[in-house]
């Protein structure tokens, strides 16, 4: 029979290995996630042109994987705590690596996006229980902001590199690979989760709030719809009201549903806790900038600057890389100053690089160096903003009710993601088509609008044949300037929500009960 001590150390090195292994698992998918979200972007002029899609479609590969995100964040989250959170964590990774199959055998423009969506559907819930998974294996403080911090690097590891490798993988073989990597890479991190998780579920979990969810869904595609389609039927006309008027009236559904339903997946009176309010902030602020611009800038370097697909990813570098560096210094300034000061710095710098990136676009023969600066900034700004984000709306709740606290979360990045992805195709074409009418002779302005969205996506080669009478120089005047206002909209709209974060934090906390799944004592130590 063995010593006490030797089994107590040998526990604690068999459970120290499979923390390890499971951060591994937890770190992959993660980079795949963030390879997904950046390496995307960098390749979709090639897409446009390889699978004749338009504008409009060009946005939609995009946006049909955020919103299926958004679809399922509230479903996984709910799953995840009630039939465990390592069986859907690994449920998530084989069927992200399946649907990536699918988006590299896309024909056309159609497929891929049906593709983008059932991705979409997988990767929400790989990302809800990525944050779950490490709530639970890493009870410890010390141990839990490590590898939080170490989940962060690696997400930026993904983000950072994805536009490289996107390009990369374009030049030296073919835009199917950008998704087929992803196969390789799932069946590898779907062996580590097996190995090193925990599991872990909910015992309070209800059932799963079918209404809830639809509900959301169709307020999130039908507000995003409005938006992209909406040039095309017609802001004001019946069809687009109507889209409109469901969006609306299935919002207030959703919030009718979640308030008379005992066991919520979206728990309304969370938002009256301060910090995890204040931090929600902070999600929205990101995604309403920072990764929307992200769909759109290799598209300014391409098609604003010139550069080949390679060059326009090793641009993207300045606006990627801090994102890696930076998250364990966001940590320590959350810990030193508070996520009341921490977060709201990080959303202003985001804003201040918008700025600098909209004057880097005004000065003539501007190139990736009069964009470095701004484009710096915000990564930073990003970098300083996320991990404190996360584990202040993760650490303000009790770790039984971590699933429903990341599906609010990744909720409101998603949501805020999709919807300005649509907001800021539309204040790009909107600030071409403004150019248009100002340099152009009335007679082609009944065409300007179809010409707008050309110049949008980078479609200039045929633009003499299909629109005699606009030079390039016209064409490439007005794309600087949609992307000028579009760097204007995300600057003053983070700042708008930077205030908005700073004012709630600072809020004093309500002299009314504390919501039923409050942790004080949490709540305290976090920020004490």
């Amino acid at each position: 029979m063995m010593p006490a001590p030797l089994v107590v150390t040998i526990m604690t090195l068999s459970q120290t290995w499979n923390d390890r292994i499971a951060l591994a698992a937890v770190c992959l998918s993660s980079l795949m996630f963030g390879l997904e979200i950046s390496s995307v972007p960098v390749i979709l002029p090639t897409l446009e042109t390889v699978l004749n899609g338009n504008f409009r479609e060009i946005q939609w590969i995009m946006n049909a994987y955020t919103i299926a995100c958004t679809t399922v964040l509230m479903a996984t989250g709910t799953l995840a705590d009630r039939f465990g959170r390592k069986r859907v964590f690994c449920i998530a990774i084989l069927l992200f690596g399946i649907t990536s199959l699918l988006c590299g055998f896309a024909q056309n423009a159609g497929i891929l996006i049906v593709g983008r969506f059932l991705q979409g559907i997988t990767g929400g819930g790989m990302l809800v229980s990525q944050v779950a998974v490490l709530s639970h294996q890493f009870r410890d403080r010390e141990k839990r902001s490590r590898a939080f911090g170490m989940w962060g690097i690696i997400f930026g590891i993904g983000l950072g590199f994805g536009p490289i490798i996107g390009g990369a993988i374009v030049s030296v073989s073919s835009w199917q690979w950008v998704f087929l990597v992803h196969v390789l890479i799932s069946v590898f991190t779907w062996s580590l989760a097996l190995i090193g998780v925990q599991e872990s579920s909910d015992p309070q979990a209800k059932r799963l709030d079918i209404l809830g969810i639809a509900t959301l869904a169709v307020a999130v595609f039908c507000v995003a719809y409005y938006i992209t389609q909406g040039p095309e039927l017609g802001f004001g006309s019946g069809a687009a009201i109507s889209i409109l008027g469901v969006s609306v009236l299935s919002f207030i559904g959703f919030i009718l549903v979640e308030r008379r339903n005992p066991h919520p997946s979206f728990d309304f009176s969370i938002f009256r806790i301060r910090d995890f309010s204040g931090a929600l902030f902070g999600s929205i602020g990101m995604n309403f900038s920072f990764w929307p611009f992200m769909i759109y800038l290799p598209i300014y370097f391409q098609k604003g600057l010139g550069y080949n697909s390679v060059t326009a990813g090793l641009s993207l570098l300045a606006y990627t890389l801090p994102t890696l560096v930076i998250p364990p210094l966001g940590e320590r300034l959350a810990v030193r100053y508070r996520p009341r000061v921490a977060i709201p710095f990080g959303l202003f710098t985001i804003g201040l690089g918008f700025v600098f990136m909209k004057l880097g676009s005004s000065v003539d023969q501007a190139s990736w160096l009069t964009m470095s600066p701004g484009c710096l900034l915000a990564g930073i700004g990003l970098g300083l903003t996320n991990t404190p984000v996360t584990n202040t709306t993760t650490g303000s709740v009790p770790s039984t009710r971590s699933g429903m606290a990341s599906g609010i979360d990744m909720s409101a990045r998603l949501i805020s993601l999709a919807v300005n992805i649509a907001m800021m195709g539309f204040v790009l074409v909107s600030g071409i088509l403004a150019y248009l009418k100002g340099a152009l002779p009335g007679s082609l302005h009944p065409q300007l609008h179809s010409l707008a969205e050309k110049i949008a996506a980078g479609d200039v080669a045929l633009l003499d044949q299909s629109f005699p009478g606009v030079s390039a120089g016209t064409a490439h005047a007005a794309l600087v300037h949609g992307f000028g206002l579009m760097m204007l909209y995300g600057g003053v709209g983070v700042w708008v929500l930077a205030v908005a974060s700073f004012i709630t934090f600072r809020v004093r906390k309500p002299t009314c009960s504390q919501p039923d799944n409050y942790d004080a004592q949490t709540d305290a130590r976090l920020y004490s």
